[in-house]
């Protein structure tokens, strides 16, 4: 089942939510998700298997082309789709070519208008009005960062589900490769702390990650960037931003693995990483 909508509109979060744990990573950064990222919703006689995909956008490089690419095949292949839209935007020419697509393709669609928490009770109705424009069955106005109106779209979501096997134990909240969870936390910790262009110019390479005897996990990342100019920003000034990002990702992992870590991050440029498919290619964002 495929979570889509335009960047930052609280996919990730809505994801986390109905998991019951974190399996993607938040900021307020738009296009925070790079990655199609599973997350298993395991209830009473129920299992969901949910994808957290990235905002489909205008692509201005060959990473956003591929980005868009990935969504598109996600949708192909899912069973229903949730279409996540912001109560406190207005619907956009974003939200407007997804609704279009989702109604071409014939997908059982259910719409989440997200963030009611923050909006008024009159944009919310506002919004919900204005989508209901669409041919789509069920609308669910609802809060991923308070839950609130959550669990009633899960048993909707659950009611839908077509008879199958289980897929995933029932204590598996993602199938993700450790690699690609450990990429992801460094890479959370570095975003909201950049600004202007670099958090879409940022890309988390791990290229090892080994356990010592006593317990110890060491594990050494790269963190790529396009520019040598890039590069100190993401250092920080005496390291600053370095140690900082470094510590909570730490912090994270070693409460994820259940072990001390030893984290070791070198900065590298990697010239025009978005624009260049070979680079893509070894960064794991191959095209579909």
């Amino acid at each position: 089942m495929a979570v889509v909508g335009r960047p930052n509109v609280g996919k990730s979060t809505l994801v986390n939510r109905m998991v019951g744990t974190k399996v993607s990573i938040t900021s307020s950064r738009p296009q925070t998700t790079r990655n199609a990222i599973r997350g298993v919703v395991n209830g009473d006689g129920y299992q969901i298997v949910l994808v957290d995909t990235p905002g489909l956008h205008k692509p201005r490089t060959e990473l956003g082309t591929r980005l868009n690419s990935l969504v598109y095949g996600t949708l192909a292949d899912s069973d229903a789709v949730v279409f996540v839209i912001d109560a406190t935007m207005p619907i956009g020419p974003g939200d407007r070519l997804i609704a279009e697509r989702l109604i071409d393709s014939g997908t059982d669609v259910v719409v989440a208008v997200n963030k009611v928490d923050a909006a008024s009770r009159a944009k919310t109705v506002s919004q919900l009005v204005e989508a209901a424009a669409w041919p789509f069955e069920h609308y669910f106005p609802l809060s991923a960062l308070t839950g609130e109106g959550v669990a009633e779209m899960v048993h909707e979501l659950a009611s839908r589900l077509p008879e199958g096997p289980q897929y995933y134990p029932d204590d598996m909240h993602t199938d993700q490769p450790e690699s690609l969870v450990v990429a992801e936390i460094i890479r959370e910790k570095f975003l909201d702390r950049l600004r202007e262009e670099l958090p879409h110019a940022l890309a988390v390479r791990v290229e090892d990650i080994e356990q010592r005897d006593d317990g110890l996990i060491d594990i050494s990342a790269d963190l790529i960037v396009e520019r040598k100019s890039q590069k100190g920003i993401v250092i920080g000034k005496e390291a600053s931003l370095l140690k900082m990002a470094g510590t909570e990702a730490r912090a994270e992992l070693e409460a994820l693995l259940g072990e001390r870590v030893n984290l070791d991050l070198r900065v590298v440029v990697e010239k025009d990483w978005q624009r260049t498919p070979q680079l893509l290619d070894r960064l794991g964002f191959e095209e579909t």
